[in-house]
């Protein structure tokens, strides 16, 4: 083995090393959206509108309350309605896979 093929191993290591820790952050990043769609069972849109929004996944158990409260609204329906207020769109454009 020369020694150039020995450091563009070593490289190629670093930088897997560096892929999965860029992966793992984005998975941590997006776990509580990937639980919060679970949980409440949103589509990616609902999902995608509610970060443009800028909303907090860990609220959403006070505002899904739905059957407990009937003034409510349930909370895919409640998200498009700010959606709409915010963007006068009923949808985003282009909607991305969370994963």
């Amino acid at each position: 083995m020369t020694l150039r093929s020995a450091l563009s191993l070593s490289v190629c290591k670093v930088l897997d090393r560096k892929v999965l820790t860029l992966y793992e952050k984005v998975t941590d990043k997006n776990k509580k959206w990937i639980e919060a769609k679970k949980k409440f069972h949103l589509s990616d849109i609902h999902i995608q509108m509610a970060r443009e929004l800028g909303m907090n996944p860990k609220k959403f158990g006070s505002l899904a309350n739905h059957k407990q409260e009937k003034w409510k609204s349930p909370l895919p329906d409640f998200i498009g309605e700010l959606y709409f207020k915010s963007f006068k769109k009923d949808r985003p454009d282009i909607v991305k896979k969370l994963k």
